[in-house]
């Protein structure tokens, strides 16, 4: 697995104002190493857009006095990013609406989590102070 190292750490209060910032710093870190350009301009963009929206405005229910962290730690294989949030958590395994399909294509239910599954090789969950949706990338 080889070394692991912190590459962004960063925490920002619960305002989607502050997301393209993130991403910005995210996908420049991406590009450092090396990562192939389409997965840090689409996959890591989109996944951490969708992951963070949901940690500022589900997770904290949009409360302006509490915060999300982005850290992501890069090895030799992969790019694991974990985005924190004060909330309770969701259950990854529900069984979310497919939003493919043509009755739920105005649901905006599960989409994200959608989005980040189909453009991230794993997505995560778990409590860890606080709840976290971990994504990673593999660089291959």
């Amino acid at each position: 697995m080889g070394d692991s190292r912190v590459a962004l750490d960063v925490e920002i209060p619960s305002d989607v104002r502050y997301i393209e910032g993130v991403i910005e710093l995210a996908t420049r870190k991406c590009r450092e190493l090396s990562i192939p350009p389409r997965k840090c301009s689409l996959n890591v963009r989109v996944a951490l857009t969708e992951a963070l929206s949901n940690a500022i405005l589900r997770g904290n229910g949009d409360a302006a006095d509490k915060h999300v962290r982005v850290r992501a730690v890069v090895n030799d294989d992969s790019l694991v990013f974990d985005v924190t949030d004060e909330g309770p958590g969701f259950d990854l395994s529900a069984d979310w609406p497919d939003p493919t399909k043509p009755e739920n294509l105005m649901m905006e239910d599960g989409r994200g989590l959608f989005l980040m599954q189909r453009l991230m090789d794993r997505v995560e969950r778990f409590q860890s102070d606080g709840n976290v949706v971990r994504l990673t990338l593999f660089r291959e």
